[in-house]
């Protein structure tokens, strides 16, 4: 198999959907939540590209709840973390 056959439009949903396994066990290697976080939010946004992506329908199962934790890890990403340390005080 060859690198052209490789990135076909049958393929890539597949290739990222792998990838977004990776990140997602990738986050657990981590210790810091602000790395958890965003090692993690690159894996659900994977997963909704993988899901929005697939051949044949969109997988909602999949779309539905890594979209629902993107939005939750940018909330504690950006909102959250003004609120400061004495509130989080796992940050």
């Amino acid at each position: 198999m060859t690198l052209s056959n490789l990135f076909t439009a049958e393929t890539w949903p597949e290739i990222v959907g792998y990838a977004a396994s990776v990140f997602v066990v990738l986050s657990f290697v981590f210790k810091g939540v602000k790395a958890i976080r965003v090692v993690n939010g690159i894996g659900c946004v994977s997963f909704v590209i993988y899901g929005a992506f697939n051949a044949g329908a969109i997988l909602w199962p999949i779309v539905i709840p890594n979209a629902v934790l993107c939005g939750l890890h940018l909330y504690h990403l950006f909102v959250g973390t003004r609120r400061g340390s004495a509130a989080n005080p796992a940050r």
